[in-house]
């Protein structure tokens, strides 16, 4: 993969306290990667018993029926974070709780990214608004 050629590259960690996952994020994903708005590059699991045993899990070490559930989304899922990556995330996840981490790449905003190289741009801050915090700013302005 070219990655001059690239869109912004973002990860998220999805927890799922009691170990309580449906599969509607794996539909979302499908129809994200479907409508080239995303591409997934990695997505790896995490699941800890009520022990506290540790499972980490790549797509393809999950059971016949989880996997079922990600066979539609179009993606590289290549292993992209390292064991020491997984190991500092999986020290969040609580007993009882799993978590899915997925990386990917914006390919909506591909053009973007390379006309910002292209004139010698530099990224200096790119940041997320939680949901919680855009609600309150909603709330002052409806105030």
């Amino acid at each position: 993969m070219d990655l001059s050629d690239m869109g912004p590259v973002e990860y998220a960690v999805i927890a799922f306290p009691g170990n309580r996952f449906r599969g509607e994020i794996a539909a979302e994903l499908a129809r994200l990667t479907s409508q080239g708005i995303v591409h997934v590059i990695d997505l790896t699991f995490i699941k800890r018993d009520a022990a506290g045993t540790l499972e980490i899990l790549e797509l393809d070490a999950l059971d016949t029926q989880e996997a079922q559930q990600f066979a539609e989304i179009d993606g590289e899922v290549s292993g992209l974070l390292s064991q020491e990556d997984l190991e500092l995330v999986a020290e969040e996840i609580p007993p009882n709780s799993s978590a899915a981490i997925v990386v990917w790449e914006d390919r909506w905003a591909a053009s973007l990214a390379r006309a910002v190289r292209r004139a010698d741009g530099i990224l200096i801050a790119h940041e997320r608004i939680p949901a919680n915090i855009l609600e309150l700013g909603a709330a002052d302005i409806a105030a």
